[in-house]
């Protein structure tokens, strides 16, 4: 079992818990960013979570807005990740990166950049082999795979609106989009 407290880089997000209430801070380039909640952000996270938490098996848990440090300059908190439940049950405020089996974000306009660019170079750099991109401004999800030092170098667009099967090292994973939200201003 891996002992967080030992492994490097350690969270320093931790001083800003509750400093900004109605925003998820992140540590992304170097720079505190923070994102403003939008319900159809939250609404999407809490459906994938009860979508996928029936799929996975006892072995593994969801984790969801935890911190994750990957460098100095990047601390990253998933909209939901997928590590291993005996990890879940230490009920940390932070997990090493190396524990994600699958990350998935949830597009905001404030976290384009971040969703689509860094986070998929930095997740791909570490070796998770699925991200999963839920985009409520684009009504689609983008599914990433084989991950490499650059980014990851496959995957698919899809609409939301059907049942969509992804494939990953945690079995096939059923996603049904026609119960996600779409932001009606986009």
């Amino acid at each position: 079992m891996i002992d967080p407290e030992a492994e490097r880089p350690r969270s320093r997000l931790g001083r800003f818990e509750d400093m900004f209430p109605g925003h998820r801070t992140e540590l992304v380039e170097g720079n505190i960013v923070l994102c403003p909640l939008r319900p159809f952000h939250n609404e999407t996270i809490m459906r994938l979570w009860m979508l996928l938490e029936p799929q996975l098996a006892a072995e593994w848990a969801l984790v969801s807005d935890v911190a994750v440090p990957f460098t100095d300059e990047n601390e990253f908190c998933p909209d939901l990740a997928v590590i291993p439940a005996a990890e879940e049950r230490r009920n940390l405020s932070w997990y090493p990166a190396d524990l994600l089996e699958l990350a998935v974000e949830v597009v905001s306009p404030s976290s384009v950049r971040n969703d689509y660019e860094i986070k998929d170079r930095h997740y791909a750099a570490r070796g998770i082999a699925h991200y999963l991109i839920f985009d409520p401004t684009k009504g689609e999800l983008r599914i990433r795979r084989h991950p490499g030092p650059d980014g990851y170098r496959g995957g698919d667009t899809l609409p939301y609106g059907e049942r969509i099967t992804v494939g990953t090292s945690l079995g096939k994973l059923v996603f049904d989009t026609s119960v996600l939200p779409v932001d009606p201003g986009k």
